[in-house]
């Protein structure tokens, strides 16, 4: 029996408008919205009226310096804020932690919808380290010596950071990997996107160790040197 073309796409249309008007759909469009205009006023108004306050050094910043301190600035809370809705979702959200591979629990939507959610996710950890390096640049423009205590304690903190979560993270991040697997929801991936996420966890993560290397020695670097001039100033007292 032929079918209408008329009926079909007139199903078509009502189908789209009840998913268009799913209320979590609603609510996904309601939280991006509301999250832009609350990071322009971070951006515009909240960054530069406290900047100014806490650190009178800004108000000496060229234009071009104080929009990249503001984006910074957004960018530290961002990341913190990205970076603890991860550790939520991998820690407490049944659904994450039950399949990895396509589970898509309330949270998940709002943090990044698509497969791989807990993969994903665990990736996303790695925003804590944003701080530590927008930190550093802070202290750079306002013309701290990298041998200062504030700029040393920053950069072992990012070392330590840094290596927390995306280094001794990856034994928890490919055990899983191999955990899911061979199974039924591995293979309904499509081929591309198992390859991409494969691929691409093994190349991110050989780049995280080479960071790792140059971060750790550049920490070295500094502490050694700070140590030699504290060395060097207290043999300098006593011959005085």
């Amino acid at each position: 029996m032929p079918t209408d073309p008329a009926g079909t796409q007139t199903n078509d249309l009502l189908a789209w408008g009840r998913v268009a008007m799913d209320p979590f759909s609603q609510l996904i469009l309601l939280i991006s919205v509301v999250s832009f205009f609350f990071f322009q006023w971070l951006f515009h108004s909240v960054s530069p009226w406290a900047s100014s306050r806490i650190s009178p050094g800004f108000l000496k910043l060229t234009h071009k310096q104080k929009i990249e301190w503001n984006s910074r600035t957004v960018s530290t809370l961002h990341a913190l804020l990205v970076g603890l809705f991860c550790l939520y979702i991998l820690f407490f959200d049944e659904a994450v932690n039950q399949d990895p591979v396509w589970g898509d629990p309330t949270l998940v939507k709002i943090n990044g919808q698509g497969m791989l959610p807990y993969f994903a996710n665990f990736r996303l950890l790695a925003e804590f380290s944003t701080p530590c390096v927008n930190q550093r640049w802070f202290f750079e423009v306002l013309g701290y010596p990298k041998s200062s205590r504030p700029n040393m304690a920053n950069g072992v903190l990012m070392a330590a950071v840094f290596f927390l979560v995306r280094i001794a993270v990856m034994p928890v991040y490919y055990s899983r990997m191999c955990s899911v697997y061979g199974t039924e929801a591995f293979y309904r991936v499509s081929f591309g996107g198992r390859s991409a996420w494969i691929f691409s966890s093994i190349c991110l993560d050989i780049m995280n160790v080479m960071w790792m290397h140059k971060i750790f020695r550049g920490c070295y670097k500094v502490l050694q040197s700070s140590r030699k001039s504290k060395a060097e100033s207290q043999e300098n007292g006593k011959t005085d």
